[in-house]
């Protein structure tokens, strides 16, 4: 595992989340203000159906999730030229190795800086931070695993772009032989 390659394969995982994030956001805004829909009615909404936005979130994120880290894993795997599924996990190792360190750190710190926790201005789900289900769990998990299947996927895509132009190298060395 080339570790610079999966940290930069990382931070284009991340920067790539928060850009789709930001998109389907905006969209999420847009469709809204097309509808004609303020955000308390839009809280309503939500709130009748709560199963069917959970799913729907759900969803989304999986999706920005699968998207953002196999990004990052074809920058990984285009960067390290080799193993490109073992650079896309060491770009999910990543993720971990960071999640844990910043959990660590508000364990140390505790949350007088938990700065997004005494922002009101974001919308938030109607949950305590401190609860965690079964579903969440499992929520968690596949999260989990759909970021790691995009850095493995997106590793060994960008393996395979080094893989066809040697190839082509070495077709046209025969060619002129």
């Amino acid at each position: 595992m080339k570790f610079g390659a999966a940290f930069f394969g990382w931070l284009t995982a991340t920067g790539m989340a928060v850009i789709l994030t930001a998109l389907v956001a905006a969209a999420g805004a847009a469709f809204g203000l097309s509808t004609n829909t303020n955000l308390n009615e839009a809280t309503n909404q939500a709130s009748q159906n709560p199963q069917t936005v959970g799913i729907t979130s759900a969803i989304i994120l999986l999706v920005i999730l699968l998207v953002a880290y196999y990004c990052g894993g074809y920058v990984a795997g285009r960067m390290a030229r080799f193993n490109g599924a073992k650079q896309g996990v060491a770009v999910w190792l990543w993720a971990i190795i960071i999640a844990v360190l910043v959990a660590v750190l508000g364990l140390i710190f505790g949350s007088q800086f938990d700065v997004l926790a005494n922002l009101n201005s974001f919308p938030r789900l109607p949950l305590n931070e401190g609860t965690l289900t079964t579903a969440g769990i499992i929520a968690v998990v596949v999260a989990l695993l759909a970021a790691l299947a995009g850095a493995v996927l997106g590793g060994l895509a960008g393996m395979r772009y080094h893989r066809k132009i040697d190839r082509t190298d070495y077709n046209e060395i025969d060619n002129n032989a």
